[in-house]
């Protein structure tokens, strides 16, 4: 059996197309559940035991962030990789901060998302750098 991926974000299409871009891209990969929120993730992880959290950073009731910081402490082992439309200088620190692996803007994710997501699976980190403008 391939890597067990929870994806977590509050847009039913876009947890969608996340699926339906594993499954033809990466078809030994088990999306092993879906979560809406970071309460919902933490919450997933624990239940779950997946080996790669995908983990929007923007949702309601929890941030991903703060999500990601719970699921460190949790001693849970899984890999964490944030995803964001949103852009800033401090991001890098910010996700490191919260003990994930790497991030992807949702930008770039036709090009970088796969990359990232075996990066991380094989014990690396993926940072992309902000677009400059």
């Amino acid at each position: 059996m391939g890597p067990r991926i929870l994806i977590v974000d509050d847009h039913e299409i876009v947890r969608e197309g996340l699926r339906n871009l594993f499954s033809q891209s990466r078809p030994g990969w088990v999306i092993c559940g879906q979560a809406t929120n970071g309460k919902e993730a933490v919450e997933a992880v624990g239940n779950l035991g997946p080996d790669a959290v995908l983990l929007d950073i923007t949702m309601p009731v929890m941030s991903g962030l703060e999500a990601a910081r719970r699921i460190v402490r949790s001693g849970a082992g899984c890999r964490i990789l944030m995803f964001t439309m949103h852009e800033s200088d401090g991001l890098e620190r910010e996700v490191r901060d919260a003990g994930a692996q790497g991030y992807v803007l949702k930008s770039q994710a036709a090009q970088n998302l796969i990359v990232a997501i075996e990066t991380i699976l094989t014990g690396g980190t993926f940072f992309e750098a902000p677009a400059k403008p």
